[in-house]
Order: C-alpha cells, then structure tokens, then sequence
C-alpha cells in the first residue's frame, strides 16, 4: 500500500517533534541548539535555488517557521 506523501509527512513531522522534544527533555540537546536545528532547516528551504518546487519550498519554510513561533518542538522554559 502506498502512503500519500501529507500521511507521511504528517508521521514524519509528529515523530521529529516527539524526537526533538525526548532529546531535550533528557538534556542530550539544549533548547538552543534544537532552535538552530529548525532555523537551518527553515534556512535551507527558503534559500534553494529556484525550480519547479517553489511553492513547495516557501510552504515548509512556513511551516518550520511557524513551529519555532509556536515553540511546539521546545519545551519553553
């Protein structure tokens, strides 16, 4: 059976957010440091190079963005 690519995305995304969060929570990575994870993801999206996934670049830039504005992935102390 083939996964529709928003199904996969969605678990991929739940099960970073749950990993980020574990590895936190466990002082293995400090706050700081899954912030810049997620900034240089957001960074790498919004700065490739043009082509046909546009769209598709700015939306997950959007996205991560939204998630570090939301503080969903850090436990915000």
């Amino acid at each position: 059976m083939t996964v529709p690519n928003d199904i996969a995305g969605t678990a991929a995304l739940a099960i970073l957010e749950s990993l980020l969060l574990a590895l936190n929570d466990h002082k293995v990575l400090p706050e700081q440091e899954i912030v810049g994870i997620l900034q240089d993801a957001a960074a790498a999206h919004e700065n490739a190079p043009p082509s046909v996934h546009d769209a598709l670049n700015t939306a997950v830039a959007e996205l991560i963005n939204s998630i570090l504005a939301g503080g969903n992935s850090v436990r915000r102390r």
